[in-house]
C-alpha cells in the first residue's frame, strides 16, 4: 500500500497537470519548480550550513551547476542547470559563500548579485623586491613560486632597459581570483603602475629612470616626509660627479637584506653597485609607491650631498651639505647601532 507521503505527491502532481491543461503554461517555470520540490529533485528552503564554492575562469553554466550539486548547495543537476539557462546567467570567477540545501533559484540569484563573493586579498608593501612579491602571491593564491619566477620583462612588455621585474609592479592591495595565472597577476600589477605613471604625466621614455630613482628613494627612506630630500641628494651627487654610494643598491646587487654592507659587498662588481659605478643603478631595486615616484619627479630644493638615518627605529634622518656634517651624523648612527645590537 502506498504511503500517505507518496499519495500526497501523486495528488499534487495530478493537480499541477490539471492546471497546465487548464491554461497554466504561462506559469510553467514556477510550476516546474514546484514539481521538482514535490518529486524530491529540488530543495525548497534558503539553506542550512555555510559552504564555499569556487567558480574558475572559463567555466560554463554546466560546470557551475555540477559544482553547486557536488557541494550540496542544490539538490540535483537538471533543475539547477535549467535555472541557469532560464536566467541566461554569466558568472564571474571567484569564491562564493552559500549554504547547503538551497533552492536553485536562490543559489543562482546569490551568485549573480555577487553579495556572497569571498575575496582573497594580498597586500604588496612599498619597498618590496620582486622576489618578496612573488612569495606573497604564491602563498596567498597557491600558485607555484616558480611560475612567478619564470615571468620575464618581455612577458610584461617592459623596456629593454629593464633587467628584471623590480620596480615595475605597483605596491597595493590586490584581490585576485582562484585559478588566475602568475602572468595575469603580474600583468595586472604592471598595468597599475603604468596607470600611476600616466596620471603623473611620466612619458614611456622616462619611466625607467623615474622608477629607478623612486625605487632607490623608497628603499633608502624611512619616512615619506624625507623622500623628496633624498631624491635631491642623489640628483645633486650625479650633478657634481659623485658616486651615489647607496648601501641599498649594494645590498640589492648581492641579494642581501641588511641595512649596512661589508667592504667585500661594496667591492662586488654588479650593475647596481653605486659605490663602483657612477649615476643611478642599472634599474629599480624595489617597488616604489606613489609618494616615492612623486619625490623622484619633484625633488626638494637644497644643496645636500649626504644623508644618514641616525635612528633606525624612528627613522630619524639627517641631511648635510658637507662631509664634516655627515661624519657627525654617521657617529650618531654608529652610537645608536652599538646601543641596539639587534639591528643590521
Amino acid at each position: 500500500m502506498a504511503s500517505i507521503k507518496t499519495r500526497r505527491r501523486v495528488v499534487g502532481l495530478v493537480l499541477i497537470f490539471a492546471i497546465l491543461a487548464g491554461g497554466g503554461f504561462a506559469f510553467k517555470d514556477s510550476i516546474r519548480s514546484v514539481v521538482d520540490v514535490i518529486t524530491g529533485a529540488e530543495y525548497s528552503g534558503t539553506g542550512t550550513s555555510a559552504v564555499v564554492i569556487t567558480i574558475h575562469a572559463g567555466e560554463t553554466g554546466e560546470d557551475v551547476a555540477k559544482t553547486l550539486v557536488s557541494a550540496g548547495v542544490t539538490k540535483s543537476f537538471s533543475p539547477t542547470y535549467r535555472e541557469i539557462l532560464r536566467r541566461n546567467a554569466e558568472f564571474f570567477p571567484g569564491q562564493y559563500q552559500l549554504k547547503t540545501e538551497m533552492s536553485s533559484a536562490t543559489a543562482i540569484e546569490l551568485l549573480l548579485t555577487g553579495g556572497t563573493r569571498v575575496e582573497t586579498k594580498v597586500l604588496i608593501k612599498e619597498g618590496w623586491r620582486a622576489s618578496q612579491i612573488f612569495k606573497a602571491l604564491s602563498k596567498t593564491y597557491g600558485v607555484a613560486l616558480s611560475d612567478f619566477e619564470a615571468v620575464t620583462p618581455s612577458d610584461l612588455g617592459l623596456p629593454s632597459s629593464a633587467l628584471n621585474l623590480d620596480g615595475y609592479l605597483f605596491p597595493a592591495t590586490y584581490a585576485f581570483v582562484p585559478g588566475q595565472s602568475a602572468l595575469s597577476m603580474l600583468k595586472a600589477m604592471h598595468q597599475r603602475i603604468q596607470q600611476e605613471l600616466s596620471d603623473l604625466g611620466v612619458s614611456e621614455s622616462k619611466a625607467h629612470r623615474v622608477l629607478t630613482l623612486a625605487a632607490l628613494v623608497q628603499r633608502e627612506g624611512r619616512s615619506s616626509a624625507d623622500f623628496s630630500k633624498m631624491a635631491r641628494v642623489f640628483l645633486n651627487r650625479i650633478d657634481v660627479g659623485m658616486h651615489l654610494q647607496s648601501d641599498a643598491t649594494v645590498s640589492y646587487g648581492v641579494n642581501s637584506n641588511t641595512v649596512s654592507t661589508t667592504a667585500a659587498q661594496r667591492a662586488n662588481d654588479n650593475p647596481w653597485n653605486t659605490y663602483l659605478h657612477a649615476g643611478l643603478p642599472a634599474g629599480p631595486i624595489s617597488a616604489p609607491g606613489r609618494a616615492a615616484i612623486e619625490a623622484a619627479l619633484i625633488p626638494a630644493a637644497g644643496d645636500w650631498l649626504y644623508f644618514c638615518t641616525v635612528n633606525l627605529e624612528t627613522g630619524e634622518t639627517e641631511f648635510n651639505a658637507t662631509y664634516a656634517g655627515h661624519e657627525r651624523s654617521v657617529a650618531k648612527w654608529r652610537a645608536w647601532m652599538t646601543a641596539n645590537p639587534g639591528w643590521k
